[in-house]
């Protein structure tokens, strides 16, 4: 037999202590000290009651993603005792309090048979009732400073649970009792423990699970073996018949592995960071699960097929055109990507091709162009003021003279440019910057002419609402991400008419054809608008469309900015948005808008058969009066290169013999004499290579009769 040593020493000071008391304050001192402790009420300390994961629900109260707010233990909603499986209750009581029910918060005879057991075990155990546990929760004054409670905090535990007594109920307290002590590690509350350990809700947690969950109570780090054997002692001290193989199995299932609460889930970590602000354990967002789940899986598929090209990383965005609400926003593949805490919606990357529609929207808007309008597919240089910049295609090829209709839906680079000549470098600018795009902060000449093929760093989060404005015929309001009764404002940003006409060259098939062929990813089942993107060197890749209901916008790339290997928009990008927009419109039709007020439909047939003949929309008073040949831009001769008040230095390095100057006229289908101060230069060539010597010059193009076409001056020095 053990010798008592310190336990003896302890429990008779402990007894002696509790004498003490009684003797000093009496029966009727006890009660007024009872009286005087404060206790907070049951549903104060409910109210109380945070969980230590935050949760985001999707538009239709599913979980969709859980974040984790308090590390100082796992917590779950509270649960009422009707949540409970009765016999959990009643194996709790029996095992931690079983006079529970008849005392008052203290349990004498309890008390008396610890101190004996202690005394002749030489194990000390404590007498403290469900009661004194609770009251050891809501007053923080009482948990013990070292190891365990001294002598006075023990005094002040037993009068809190008197005092708790008189003012809560039974029911009360063993609910918060159940939902406050913890099972196993960090599992706090029984609804934790049950899901986690069982992978269940409380109310059908079994016998053999209750009487493990109970026995977790006393010693909740123990091993299986010892819990498990605690177990079928409990069983046999309430005379419940549950077979050890049960309570073996059971145990092993629970406590040899990992715990796991059923509904974790990681879907949307980006909204959850943005809408599970501190303090805030529950949010519900505009996602839709089930969508936001597709678009993550598309996302993961589609990028594990392109690995071996350099692909690491992809963002989804899909919104109601209508409502502006975000129905899936996936930041990055979560596991696969390169950086899972990088936002590649938010990301600002170049915006390649996805920005043309913006830029003939406004030219057909203004009047400039029409989508039959004839534009030189052909080589350009323009002089700026950091050199000269010469646009080239995607494919390094030249297509001659196209309309608008067909460089648009072809994304052909070098129409664009041209049209951006005519509609001016700021005035582009200003109207990205009124559609949304509040990443474009920089002067004009910051981006210069190649902003018409997207070299501006843009957000996808900008591009999808910007194409959802397209839809909505050119009325630009915020997307959402949280539902709230404010009604978004509507802002007209772009004419309807026009914002449809370019809708309707994103939709045609065959226009786009010259580029993409007829059979790509493009192309859908039902009525879409879309355009894809490639930035320099194919470090992004972009693919944005809408249909009558949804806007989807995806992009493909790499968060480091590395290169992808012979990716582009429809190899990359489209084979996700058509997936998503197929998913989408797997039961709903998508129809094309009617037009609005003030399109008319023209027939036109194109001069030399550039194009074949068609019926072509227009904004009404743009349509060509003869219905026979369509309006080509630039038909006017012009010079290209220098332009009025270029300077041209002469290197001293380089023998004069060796520099030449190229001076550039259009268009180039036509003959004009090159005139360099008043002297015939001797060529009608669009292409002059001329010999600069310092001086100030006077250059000009003039017609066969000799009238002068265009004239600009310069000086080399």
């Amino acid at each position: 037999m053990k010798r008592p040593g310190r336990t003896v020493v302890f429990v008779c000071s402990a007894i002696a202590f509790f004498l003490a008391c009684i003797a000093v304050t009496g029966i009727f001192g006890i009660s007024r000290s009872v009286r005087e402790i404060k206790v907070p009420a049951f549903h104060d300390v409910r109210a109380s009651y945070k969980v230590s994961d935050a949760v985001l629900l999707d538009r239709n109260k599913e979980v969709i993603h859980t974040l984790r707010t308090d590390n100082s233990g796992r917590r779950l909603d509270w649960a009422c005792l009707a949540d409970v499986s009765p016999s959990f209750l009643q194996t709790v009581v029996l095992g931690e309090d079983r006079r529970f029910y008849s005392h008052h918060g203290v349990d004498l005879k309890a008390f008396i048979a610890a101190l004996s057991r202690n005394i002749f075990s030489g194990r000390l155990r404590g007498a403290s009732t469900i009661s004194m546990q609770v009251a050891s929760v809501i007053d923080t004054n009482l948990k013990p400073r070292t190891g365990r409670r001294d002598l006075r905090q023990k005094w002040r535990q037993a009068l809190t649970a008197l005092a708790l007594e008189r003012t809560w109920t039974k029911r009360e307290i063993l609910e918060a009792y159940i939902n406050f002590v913890y099972y196993r590690g960090e599992l706090q509350g029984i609804r934790a423990a049950s899901k986690g350990l069982f992978g269940k809700e409380p109310s059908g947690i079994t016998q053999p699970e209750s009487l493990i969950l109970a026995s977790l109570i006393a010693s909740p780090n123990a091993s299986r073996e010892k819990v498990a054997l605690r177990s079928i002692r409990l069983g046999q001290k309430a005379g419940i018949d549950t077979g050890r193989d049960d309570i073996d199995r059971k145990s092993r299932e629970a406590l040899t592995l990992t715990y796991h609460i059923g509904f974790d889930v990681s879907i949307a970590p980006h909204v959850a960071r943005a809408l599970l602000t501190p303090g805030r354990d529950k949010a519900v967002s505009t996602l839709d699960g089930r969508i936001q789940r597709f678009a993550l899986e598309s996302l993961k598929n589609n990028l594990a097929a392109l690995r071996d090209r350099k692909v690491s990383d992809g963002a989804v965005l899909v919104v109601d055109n209508i409502t502006g609400e975000i129905l899936a926003y996936v930041g990055n593949s979560a596991g696969t990507s390169s950086a899972v805490w990088v936002d590649g919606i938010r990301a600002r990357r170049q915006a390649g091709s996805t920005l043309k529609p913006f830029l003939y929207e406004l030219a057909i808007e203004k009047g400039y162009l029409t989508s039959a309008s004839l534009l030189e597919d052909t080589p350009v240089t323009i002089a700026t003021p950091t050199g000269l910049y010469v646009p080239q295609n995607y494919d390094n090829r030249f297509r001659g003279t196209v309309s608008a209709r067909t460089a648009l839906a072809s994304s052909l680079n070098v129409p664009a440019v041209k049209a951006l000549l005519v509609t001016g470098l700021s005035p582009f600018v200003e109207r990205l910057r009124n559609i949304g795009f509040s990443s474009i902060k920089e002067e004009p000449e910051f981006y210069g002419y190649s902003i018409a093929l997207g070299s501006a760093d843009v957000e996808l989060y900008e591009l999808v609402n910007a194409y959802r404005c397209l839809a909505r015929g050119g009325l630009r309001s915020g997307l959402k991400l949280a539902f709230d009764t404010r009604i978004p404002a509507k802002v007209r940003v772009m004419d309807d008419r026009a914002s449809f006409i370019v809708g309707q060259i994103l939709s045609d098939r065959e226009s786009r054809a010259m580029t993409f062929g007829l059979e790509n990813p493009l192309s859908t089942r039902f009525w879409t608008a879309v355009k894809t993107g490639t930035s320099k060197d194919m470090r992004d890749n972009w693919c944005i469309g809408f249909s009558s209901r949804y806007t989807v916008g995806v992009w493909v790339g790499n968060f480091s900015g590395e290169p992808m290997r012979d990716v582009s928009g429809i190899s990359g990008a489209a084979p996700i948005w058509l997936e998503i927009m197929n998913f989408l419109h797997a039961s709903t039709p998508s129809h094309a808008p009617k037009p609005p007020p003030g399109v008319i439909t023209a027939r036109v047939a194109f001069a030399k058969n550039v194009e074949q003949p068609r019926e072509e929309l227009f904004l009404a008073g743009t349509e060509p009066l003869s219905r026979v040949t369509g309006n080509t831009v630039y038909e006017e001769a012009r010079i290209v290169y220098p332009q009025e008040g270029t300077l041209i230095t002469v290197d001293p390095d380089i023998p004069r013999s060796l520099q030449r100057v190229g001076l550039r006229f259009e268009p180039r289908s036509k003959r004009f004499r090159w005139m360099i101060n008043g002297t015939d230069a001797g060529s009608d060539a669009p292409l002059l290579l001329w010999e600069p010597k310092p001086g100030a010059y006077t250059v000009s193009i003039v017609d066969q009769g000799g009238k002068v076409m265009d004239s600009v001056g310069f000086t080399v020095r």
